[in-house]
């Protein structure tokens, strides 16, 4: 398995951002029209109905393209810059947390069950969770390195790193896990959507989400990724 088809919506952005870098809207620009698009997605799944979901999961995929176009724009412009690291993570916090309520709170319309939209409640908790524990650890993180003095990139903002290849099996799982539940999550809404099962989620939501954010204090799994 080689590491250079993941995330698989990089193969999209990889492709726009040379385009856009060619306009005038800068990296932070685009991590808010991405919001946009993350947020019209849940507009969507809460109206409920197969139609309504197929149209959210493609303004999800959207906003998944744009939010690796960010961060690819800030490469070729330099505007690599503390801010807009953080924002592109609040950006990401609102739209998935969005998405969870959203789907449970359109399918509990759907099926007369409130049970439903407070699984997708718990999935936009644990979202929100997640956020507020990558934000501390983020802030350590960055505070021991610069007590260690090691190497910075040029903007003097993020640390120069190589992220290990997975070797084992275990690291694999991991690796295809938060890959997948991550970068190329909109692909798993989009099939599911076509299918009209995209409700399957919501449990799936309620349970992963607080996996995913168990998953930070995993000695080494942060090291994996994309």
């Amino acid at each position: 398995m080689s590491r250079a088809l993941f995330p698989l919506i990089r193969q999209f952005s990889s492709r726009l951002s040379p385009l856009l870098a060619k306009t005038p809207v800068s990296a932070n620009q685009v991590s808010l029209i991405a919001m946009v698009f993350g947020l019209v997605a849940g507009w969507y799944l809460a109206i409920g109905g197969f139609d309504n979901a197929l149209v959210g999961a493609g303004y999800l995929l959207v906003y998944y393209i744009l939010d690796h176009c960010d961060g690819e724009i800030a490469r070729i412009h330099g505007q690599s810059s503390e801010f807009g690291k953080q924002l592109d993570t609040f950006v990401d916090w609102v739209v998935h947390a969005v998405f969870f309520a959203a789907l449970g709170y359109g399918y509990a319309g759907q099926t007369g069950e409130e049970l439903w939209m407070w699984l997708g409640i718990v999935g936009g908790l644990g979202c929100t969770i997640n956020y507020f524990i990558a934000v501390a650890m983020g802030a350590r993180e960055k505070r021991q390195t610069q007590e260690r003095g090691d190497a910075f990139d040029a903007t003097g903002l993020e640390e120069i790193e190589t992220a290990p290849v997975p070797d084992t099996a275990g690291q694999w799982v991991i690796f295809a896990f938060r890959e997948l539940s991550r970068s190329d999550f909109c692909f798993i809404v989009l099939a599911l959507a076509a299918f009209d099962v995209v409700w399957l989620l919501i449990p799936a939501g309620a349970i992963g989400s607080q996996v995913y954010w168990l998953l930070q204090f995993v000695r080494g799994v942060r090291e994996y990724h994309a």
